[in-house]
């Protein structure tokens, strides 16, 4: 059978000779999968892969059979395996569900991306979803993506399999991370939303405080643990809920979402993390945007100042490495008293605190060539964080707690299980 003289026949405008071509193909799929498989050797680009693909989709599922095994082999790179897979139809559904249901990741995530594309509803497919879940390790993000897709479908067959006895615990324990990553907490019933907030209150007395590092670019807000509450009006956070350190720094990592807001156009609304009491201070972490406000000079300065009218003190701390900025912001009784701002060249404002090192005090300065202002400090966010508050980055098992976090939302009338997927507990 000649391939190239078929090839050309796909491109007819012939429909009886693109039919009768695409049907020889697929009778000979185990010869010519294979041929055009290995003359992939060094192929980068995806223009040259438009003739495989064609093959490939007309043929369906025996040529999808004939792939996987080759890439297994590692005939075919895993790039070009990535883009092949992407080609077939509703045909190969169930392929699809058998891959998202490997337990390697990136096979699993092939499988889950042509279940999303199909949009596939089956059996096969939720199974696929709930033993993914019912793993340890980490998910697919196509997984939670099909998850959302088919929410409303598989809401409730997974209420069902959650309460059947005889399924596994393992089981029944994908069944309700499948039910949260596609819905939030609102998809699941009044029972499991109870163990959940039960499983809650079991662990914060047991957690072990981790913080994002301030190695990381980010930003966070720290206020006294004594007054901390006023940071909920001051921010205009809304249905504070008991959370572990642990779910509080997922959720205020996390995606936000679109509702509709009361004159019917859509609003952004996202999660704040307020941490227990860190050696007398309350961390807040969240959203710049939401929490701060999109003109970051101004709106550090007006938010910090707000927030201490609230709480007496508030720090805010903001870090870009690819930008270059370098700011901390001391803030009492609604008046910034110093703030370090460096983005080429750092400036300082107000006067010195007692733990800053001095230019003027370093025995090498000298006034004429120096330039620097008598009140320049020589400490940046990384430093100034652990002499104002907590070291974000050193909050460990030696860190004295008390109390827990809450994790509150940025808008009212918003429900937490609006947000959808998994935080670890």
């Amino acid at each position: 059978m000649k391939i190239d003289s078929l090839l050309e026949d796909l491109e007819s405008d012939d429909a009886a000779r693109v039919e009768a071509a695409a049907a020889r193909l697929a009778a000979q799929a185990d010869i010519v999968v294979p041929t055009l498989l290995q003359g992939l050797a060094g192929v980068q680009r995806t223009a040259e892969l438009n003739s495989v693909i064609r093959v490939l989709r007309y043929i369906g599922p025996p040529a999808l059979d004939i792939l996987l095994a080759a890439w297994r082999r590692k005939e075919v790179t895993d790039w070009q395996a990535g883009r092949l897979l992407g080609v077939f139809d509703e045909r190969s559904a169930d392929q699809y569900a058998s891959l998202a249901a490997d337990p390697h990741y990136g096979t699993s995530g092939n499988g889950f991306q042509g279940l999303v594309r199909l949009r596939t509803d089956s059996e096969a497919g939720l199974r696929a979803l709930v033993d993914c879940y019912a793993r340890s390790g980490l998910v697919p993000y196509k997984a939670s993506d099909y998850a959302r897709l088919l929410h409303d479908s598989f809401r409730p067959r997974l209420r069902s399999l959650r309460r059947d006895s005889a399924a596994s615990p393992r089981t029944r324990r994908g069944a309700m991370a499948a039910l949260v990553a596609g819905g939030g907490v609102d998809a699941l019933d009044d029972r499991d939303r109870a163990a959940i907030e039960r499983l809650i209150r079991v662990k914060i007395p047991h957690e072990t405080p981790r913080l994002p590092s301030s190695t990381l670019s980010g930003w966070w807000m720290a206020v006294p643990g004594a007054s901390y509450e006023g940071v909920f009006e001051a921010l205009g956070l809304h249905d504070p809920r008991p959370v572990t350190v642990a779910a509080g720094v997922g959720a205020s990592e996390g995606r936000e979402i679109r509702v509709p807001g009361q004159d019917g156009t859509a609003r952004t609304v996202g999660r704040a993390f307020v941490t227990p009491e860190l050696d007398g201070w309350r961390l807040v972490f969240g959203s710049f945007d939401l929490l701060v406000g999109d003109d970051p000079w101004y709106d550090m300065i007006e938010t910090v100042e707000r927030v201490s009218v609230h709480c007496g003190q508030a720090q805010l701390f903001f870090l870009d490495d690819a930008g270059g900025s370098d700011v901390w912001i001391v803030a009492e009784n609604g008046r910034v008293i110093r703030q370090y701002a460096a983005e080429s060249d750092p400036e300082w404002e107000g006067e010195p605190l007692p733990w800053e090192t001095l230019a003027v005090d370093d025995e090498g300065y000298d006034p004429e060539y120096d330039g620097v202002p008598p009140n320049a400090g020589t400490t940046g966010a990384r430093s100034a964080c652990a002499y104002l508050s907590v070291d974000p980055g050193e909050v460990g098992p030696h860190t004295e707690v008390r109390g827990h976090g809450w994790l509150a939302l940025t808008a009212p009338n918003v429900s937490h299980g609006a947000f959808p997927g998994t935080l670890r507990i």
